[in-house]
């Protein structure tokens, strides 16, 4: 077993970990994961258990949530100097300790996970996706965006298209992280819409639907988005 607070060394298909800083008083680390390099012992030497639909999965989903798990734990660990790893809660959402919240994503080749207090953030979505081909994007762009969201994409370049529906659906899926864990209800895609994004990554969203008493039908939140290598990381985060 390793020591108090240490934690295990990295398995070969992750890269070290690193920290990048996007919200104040939160802790984010993300790793690069290879699944060819994933071994049958790396769970164990990590010091994290599989749960069984992990165990049966192909080596991708091994590799993605083992990379994602060891994000967590070491951010949790530099945030308050835990070293749980969150466990799938029966919505498949990760668990996190009472006084925590966080969230943890992953794309190809890609993870990371976000955490803060309560006491700062009562909800933490973040969502990280491939930049979707202009081909691709125009063939989902129904069913991700609303009419306005439509109508507003229509004056844009192809490329920025591309862009849009790709930032529309990770920033939507970094909403629904944020606000499930609060409000307790499911939402979807028709349920949110983005109002005004800028190229310097800031994003402005709006509920079109009352998901509580607090969160009503037109109540905004503040989205940020960043590209990276071909892939864009999206995080919603609401204040406590």
């Amino acid at each position: 077993m390793p020591a108090m607070n240490t934690l295990p060394a990295l398995p070969a298909c992750c890269s070290p970990l690193d920290e990048q800083w996007l919200l104040p008083d939160t802790v984010l680390l993300s790793t690069r994961f290879d699944p060819l390099l994933l071994t049958a012992n790396d769970f164990a030497n990590s010091a994290i258990e599989p749960p069984p639909s992990i165990q049966r999965s192909v080596a991708k989903r091994q590799a993605e949530f083992l990379a994602g798990r060891i994000c967590a734990r070491a951010a949790l660990q530099r945030l308050g100097g835990e070293t749980c790893v969150p466990a799938i809660g029966e919505d498949r959402a990760p668990v996190w300790p009472d006084r925590v919240s966080g969230s943890i994503t992953h794309s190809t080749g890609h993870a990371a996970a976000i955490v803060a207090k309560k006491a700062h953030w009562r909800g933490l979505g973040m969502d990280l996706e491939n930049l979707l081909a202009p081909e691709r994007a125009e063939r989902l762009c129904g069913e991700i965006l609303t009419p306005p969201e439509l109508q507003r994409m229509a004056a844009l370049s192809q490329e920025d298209r591309a862009l849009l529906v790709t930032l529309t659906f990770s920033v939507k899926e970094s909403l629904f992280k944020a606000l499930y864990p609060i409000v307790g209800q499911r939402f979807y895609f028709e349920h949110a819409e983005v109002l005004e994004w800028s190229p310097d990554g800031q994003v402005r969203l709006r509920l079109l639907t009352d998901l509580s008493a607090e969160w009503r039908h037109g109540s905004e939140l503040q989205a940020q988005f960043g590209v990276r290598d071909g892939q864009l990381l999206s995080l919603v985060g609401v204040k406590a």
